[in-house]
């Protein structure tokens, strides 16, 4: 199953991320900027009910909702469904609808 996964930035100032429906936001998480020593700065991905909640649950009404962001920023929707699986996202590298080429090594026989 496909999820529509959405940025916003809520009423409160804060952006939140998660599983969109025209209800609102399911499986919450809260991205805070974080100040590096170089003078740049890190993003940090939470669960919205951190730190009593360790889990992506949780839902925000639409009508918190004050920008919608039209992308989402590259390589974050992935990083957010492995937070929430608890599973690793890759490439199908090798992949066709044929099945899988060989990916190098040598000739294998009975």
């Amino acid at each position: 199953m496909a999820y529509d996964v959405r940025l916003v930035k809520l009423v409160t100032g804060e952006l939140a991320l998660g599983k969109y429906t025209e209800e609102g936001l399911s499986d919450v998480a809260i991205l805070q900027v974080v100040p590096t020593q170089q003078g740049g700065v890190q993003m940090m991905m939470l669960p919205y009910g951190y730190p009593f909640e360790e889990e992506f649950k949780g839902k925000i009404e639409a009508r918190h909702f004050l920008y919608m962001y039209e992308k989402l920023p590259e390589g974050l929707e992935g990083k957010y469904l492995e937070a929430c699986t608890n599973l690793t996202l890759t490439g199908m590298k090798g992949m066709t609808l044929q099945g899988t080429q060989p990916m190098g090594g040598g000739i294998i026989t009975n």
